[in-house]
């Protein structure tokens, strides 16, 4: 196990403020760019009415992810925010994770590899260790983008009636290119219950009040665990607001658990809507969300065990049937109905028979 942390109230001033670029290890030679070379202009210590800038904490869960972790561990600490609190909690990675995180041990609040229970686990320790106004959590593969800390801190000191934010986000790939833009939206709470991805958890940020009303993260789920506490936050009725700013990048890549358990993330999501919908204290705001909810779970299930890792045409069919009990609209779009035709034929038959229809139009 490797643990460190702050003992002396001077070391804890001195890592409020953010590094500067030639304070931290040299990037590698190939790495130019947000975040190696290039750095955020450092805020001053105080407002221009004399205070402290809110502390914001973030906390990075980590396990295995040596190929990225840099790259994270710099979009935070180069933010030059004046008030960070930069916590890691990594799960006993055994890539080297450990020695990148120990290289900028320094400049941490706290950092510790040993096993945990997952991810959600990993958040809820990082966030009772930490002290900030303002909390987020971000994964060690995805990254901060320039100035997301400070004009997170301006929104909510202009706006102190918002519990939760969520900015624009973009999606990139293993090599850190942007490929496309994550779906934001102003927030709606029956597109929230009917798991439409419109919130990137990536760059959300919450009031320690609301955490503090909440609870800790579901450490029974690991794959949907932001959609399920968004929702919980939202039920309580908190304020959740959509600030059209980029804050954040996502990477999407084959490895990514995200994208590698579909399946498992089916499940998860079905877990959620059944405890939502037999919870009597909540139905009545709710009520009227169900079938569609239930649809969209459905359908997502039938794409994650038709064309995911685990495929499963027999689950992949009646979940696609499922859901079309739910919204029989489904039938309208075509992605459906090649499913159906999918199911009915056969992938090679139906493959076959497109060929025969392009040399037809052809000739």
């Amino acid at each position: 196990m490797a643990v460190e942390s702050l003992n002396h109230n001077f070391q804890i001033i001195f890592k409020m403020k953010s590094p500067i670029l030639t304070e931290l290890p040299a990037p590698p030679v190939n790495k130019t760019g947000w975040p190696w070379t290039t750095e955020c202009k450092q805020i001053d210590s105080t407002m221009d009415d004399g205070k402290i800038w809110p502390k914001i904490s973030v906390v990075t869960p980590s396990f295995n992810q040596a190929q990225f972790i840099e790259e994270t561990i710099r979009s935070v600490l180069l933010q030059g925010y004046p008030n960070l609190e930069y916590i890691i909690m990594d799960g006993g990675s055994t890539d080297g994770s450990a020695e990148i995180i120990r290289k900028y041990g320094p400049w941490l609040s706290f950092w510790v590899s040993e096993p945990d229970n997952g991810q959600s686990d990993a958040i809820n320790k990082g966030w009772h260790r930490s002290s900030g106004e303002i909390l987020a959590w971000l994964n060690s593969d995805d990254t901060y983008e320039m100035g997301a800390l400070q004009k997170t801190a301006n929104f909510m000191l202009e706006n102190y009636d918002i519990g939760m934010l969520y900015g624009d986000c973009n999606i990139i790939d293993e090599n850190g290119q942007v490929t496309n833009k994550a779906p934001a939206k102003d927030f709606d709470l029956k597109s929230l219950v009917c798991n439409e991805w419109f919130i990137p958890q990536q760059s959300s940020f919450i009031r320690r009040k609301v955490i503090q009303e909440t609870g800790d993260v579901n450490e029974e789920l690991h794959l949907v665990m932001d959609w399920e506490y968004w929702l919980r936050i939202a039920l309580k009725e908190f304020k959740v607001s959509y600030f059209p700013e980029t804050l954040a990048n996502f990477r999407q890549y084959g490895e990514a658990k995200t994208f590698d358990k579909t399946d498992v993330s089916s499940e998860e999501k079905f877990s959620v809507l059944n405890s939502l919908f037999n919870n009597d204290d909540i139905l009545p705001k709710i009520s009227s969300f169900k079938n569609k909810a239930y649809a969209h779970v459905h359908k997502y299930a039938s794409s994650a065990y038709a064309y995911g890792k685990n495929v499963d045409n027999k689950k992949a069919f009646c979940h696609l049937i499922k859901s079309i009990k739910y919204k029989p609209s489904y039938l309208l779009e075509k992605k459906v109905l090649i499913m159906l035709l999918v199911f009915a034929i056969g992938r090679s038959r139906l493959k076959k028979c497109r060929n025969l229809l392009l040399t037809i139009v052809k000739s």
